[in-house]
């Protein structure tokens, strides 16, 4: 975050010298002459004061995008794991519950089948009896 705010940093710094360096030459002892002058020199610096600040902020601003492209691939890249990990999770329960299903479709199905042996023998037994 510090390098995000250095570039307002120093445009407020050179902004603040600007205000400065005229309110000191408006209030200045000096003569009418000598201060149109010094302002001249003055006005004539705003542009290139400009095209700085300019720059600064141009500069600030392609950081800024640049760390927000880097966020946002990064919480893309973590989403994708998330959503990885749960088809994974799944997947894995679908596969404990199919081995549960099945153990307990055997146990019915061994119930069934000593039921009928059950059956067959009480029959036997009346048959012989």
């Amino acid at each position: 975050m510090p390098k995000n705010r250095s570039g307002l940093f120093i445009g407020g710094l050179m902004l603040g010298a600007t205000i400065g360096t005229l309110t000191g030459l408006l209030v200045a002892p000096r003569t009418g002459r000598e201060t149109r002058k010094l302002l001249k020199k003055s006005a004539n610096a705003l542009p290139e004061l400009a095209e700085d600040i300019s720059s600064s902020v141009q500069i600030q601003a392609d950081r800024l995008g640049t760390n927000a492209l880097k966020n946002w691939d990064d919480t893309l890249d973590r989403l994708r794991e998330a959503i990885s990990a749960g088809m994974e999770a799944r997947e894995r329960e679908t596969q404990m519950m199919k081995r549960q299903a099945a153990a307990q479709e055997g146990s019915v199905i061994s119930n069934n089948v000593d039921d009928s042996q059950d059956a067959e023998s009480t029959v036997e037994h009346l048959e012989h009896s």
